[in-house]
């Protein structure tokens, strides 16, 4: 990687640390322009609409049969379409587990300063205890703490020196909770091939097969005295294939926008996955499917801590738009050939930029 991504520009700052610091205002650093800011604290508290929500899709019969995938395909399909978010239930991973996957990283999270720190990470793997992702010295940051790790494959997984040693289970329970939710993808993928009329197995096929990557971030994001200025995590679109989301149900904090250009505040389903689609499907589809912008907001009164595993393509596998969807004249090819592993050095070098990524590949093709 460039040099620049060997160590971090600046000290790197807790923001658990300033939290509960007790300060009153939160340093400048953290301050979005207005036009990023969430809305006033006091409309972050109202209930959700019952109107306005992400589809909730029972995977439960087409785990049951394990034969055609049936009704669900158009309800992907149309997940996909309207949102690029959807909630699954019924989905095959225990809640048993998810809870105490959830458990065990806020155990991490409740841990002194000092025995977090050993595990703080740098821009060259990223594995390890975080507090900002690009490397821009100056950059203007989220108000949030994350711990990230590779799972799979195999061959790419964190050694044991990133996991870890308290809470004792973390590890075991982590591993364990991504092979479950990996399957999970697997899944989806076939749901998603079918529903643009490819075979079941194109997805998988053209992301990697069994060399397809899964990495997890553990997000931590602190109470905050002025969260009407801040965001948890800045808006952006995911880099890779798709993203679950095992979100806090206590505390809403994920927000989804729509074309309109309104946020929309989602309330995570008990014992649900959030999923979303990411740039890679969204070039593999060539925009049938498009990944969308999403932030997190953060609450004076409540932490809040949720687990994003992240299922991404093989990294030098070039990805492009699947042939069997263009035409020359109606539907040229909109994105241009590119490997994963060159995808994400955009976000990691920027941070979260919007859709600033993907969108620049446009017309390059």
């Amino acid at each position: 990687m460039a040099d620049c991504m060997q160590e971090w520009p600046e000290a790197v700052v807790r923001v658990q640390a300033l939290a509960e610091s007790g300060l009153a205002a939160i340093p400048c650093r953290y301050i979005k322009p207005p036009c990023d800011r969430p809305a006033a604290p006091a409309a972050q508290q109202q209930e959700p609409s019952d109107d306005i929500s992400i589809p909730v899709i029972d995977l439960g019969e087409l785990l049951a049969n394990g034969a055609g995938l049936g009704n669900v395909t158009q309800a992907v399909s149309a997940a996909c379409r309207e949102w690029g978010f959807l909630q699954v239930v019924n989905h095959g991973v225990q809640p048993e587990l998810m809870r105490a996957a959830r458990e065990a990283w806020r155990g991490f999270f409740r841990l002194p300063v000092t025995e977090k720190q050993r595990y703080a990470n740098s821009p060259r793997t990223y594995e390890g205890y975080g507090s900002q992702l690009g490397v821009e010295k100056g950059a203007n940051l989220d108000w949030g703490d994350y711990y990230f790790l590779h799972l799979e494959p195999e061959a790419a997984k964190s050694p044991a020196k990133y996991w870890p040693a308290n809470p004792g289970n973390c590890k075991e329970v982590s591993e364990e909770y991504g092979r479950e939710v990996v399957k999970l993808c697997e899944l989806l993928m076939r749901v998603l091939s079918v529903s643009l009329g490819l075979d079941e197995a194109h997805f998988q096929r053209a992301f990697g097969g069994a060399d397809c990557g899964a990495t997890l971030r553990a997000n931590y994001y602190p109470r905050c005295p002025q969260p009407d200025l801040t965001l948890g995590l800045s808006a952006h679109s995911d880099p890779g294939v798709l993203t679950v989301l095992l979100a806090d149900e206590r505390v809403r904090g994920l927000q989804v926008r729509r074309s309109s250009g309104e946020w929309v505040t989602v309330q995570p389903v008990r014992d649900a996955f959030i999923v979303n689609v990411g740039d890679q499907i969204q070039i593999l589809s060539n925009s049938m499917y498009k990944s969308v912008e999403h932030r997190v907001i953060v609450n004076a009164k409540e932490e809040r801590i949720s687990l994003a595993l992240f299922y991404n393509p093989r990294g030098d596998i070039p990805i492009a738009p699947a042939p069997e969807l263009l035409t020359v004249a109606d539907q040229p090819a909109l994105y241009p050939p590119m490997a994963f592993d060159e995808y994400r050095l955009f976000l990691r070098k920027k941070g979260a930029k919007g859709k600033a990524q993907i969108e620049a590949l446009k017309g390059h093709s």
